[in-house]
């Protein structure tokens, strides 16, 4: 029997894809000559493998399988675990690889480091901006942990890091982290003096002691990270900056299903 035809396909184009996104953009390209970038072959290399039919099959499948919360095991023990499918896996990876997590502060030598960012930030988008949340989290909080000598010490390798590790270990335990934001509260939005999270020094109190946060946080940029920052009140002090990760057997608890 011969199948059912009613008309023929025709007036329609196929999906956009096996392109290079960097070499096919000639304004981007102009920008970068105009900013005096030495990078084009590695970005033409980044926006090649961007472009590919499996780039985009791996962003459509990372978007339709949206990560899912396990807020306790088989056994009814708490974990807070997000799972996400193997194809956000793939995207950050390959984020990873190209430094979009933090270009200017491993090239800071580069007279157009932040240029040269950008544009893998930009490529990068164009398939899949769901991934551009934990870079620009990641690489917004390297100039703050600068400043505490003994922390970057610790954790700054990992933060540069182009190997990717999805485990969900303790930051000591892995090869490379990605870092998240806790900033803005229901009563105050993007007004963080509104916060009403405040700290209280476990033991002594200051730079780089530990303290216990309490409060709640509207949502947490990245919640996959395997660290945050997070803005609360202190007593003496007022607002101040605290780094939060699951090497502490984090405090914070996920207590509802994320945001949509």
């Amino acid at each position: 029997m011969n199948a059912w035809n009613t008309h023929q396909i025709s007036n329609q184009f196929d999906e956009l894809s096996d392109y290079n996104l960097f070499e096919t953009d000639q304004v981007l390209n102009e920008i970068l000559v105009r900013y005096g970038s030495q990078d084009q072959q590695i970005l033409a290399r980044f926006g090649q493998k961007v472009g590919t039919k499996k780039a985009y099959e791996n962003a459509e499948l990372a978007n339709r399988h949206t990560p899912e919360l396990h807020s306790f095991d088989a056994r009814g023990r708490r974990i807070d675990y997000l799972e996400f499918h193997p194809a956000w896996h793939k995207w950050m990876e390959l984020n990873r690889q190209f430094s979009v997590h933090a270009y200017p502060f491993i090239v800071e030598q580069s007279s157009s480091k932040w240029v040269d960012w950008a544009a893998r930030f930009f490529i990068s988008g164009q398939v899949e901006c769901g991934n551009l949340c934990p870079n620009a989290m990641t690489l917004g909080s390297i100039p703050l942990i600068q400043r505490e000598p003994e922390l970057w010490e610790k954790i700054g390798s990992k933060l540069l890091s182009n190997e990717y590790d999805e485990r969900d270990l303790p930051i000591s335990q892995k090869k490379s982290i990605w870092l998240g934001m806790g900033m803005t509260e229901k009563q105050g939005g993007s007004d963080v003096r509104a916060n009403e999270t405040y700290a209280k020094p476990i033991a002594e109190s200051g730079r780089g002691q530990a303290y216990l946060l309490t409060g709640h946080k509207w949502f947490f940029s990245a919640p996959m990270c395997d660290a945050h920052l997070v803005v609360a009140k202190t007593e003496l002090d007022g607002l101040a900056c605290f780094l939060s990760h699951a090497g502490l057997r984090m405090a914070v608890k996920i207590l509802s299903m994320y945001k949509d």
